[in-house]
């Protein structure tokens, strides 16, 4: 028989456009970062154990500090991937045109709540 217990939530964590698609799929714990805290906000969030999946930013890992960012890479509790930016020149798709192409939704229209 699966597991009895209650599964731990997905967290997503990132900039405003990536915050935005997750939110528009349901995914409630959606956080959303900038520079100055993603690292701190991240760190929160992977000790916290509160979740069982951690969807960030590519930008988010590139500003973790080593030894946070290897233990992130290499985590399997909670697991830590890791998504393209949204709007990056070298991303082959935004996170953006993604939704416009996959949803039909345009989050350069939607208001964050």
């Amino acid at each position: 028989m699966p597991g009895t217990g209650t599964a731990k939530p997905v967290a997503v964590i990132g900039e405003r456009e990536l915050v935005i698609g997750f939110r528009l799929i349901g995914i409630q714990d959606a956080f959303e970062v900038d520079e100055k805290n993603a690292a701190r906000e991240f760190q929160r969030i992977f000790e916290g154990k509160e979740f069982s999946l951690i969807l960030a930013s590519r930008r988010i890992q590139i500003a973790l500090p080593e030894a946070l960012r290897h233990a992130a890479e290499t985590s399997i509790s909670p697991l830590v991937v890791f998504l393209p930016v949204p709007g990056a020149e070298d991303e082959p798709e935004s996170v953006a045109a993604l939704a416009k192409r996959v949803l039909g939704v345009s989050l350069e229209t939607v208001v964050a709540p």
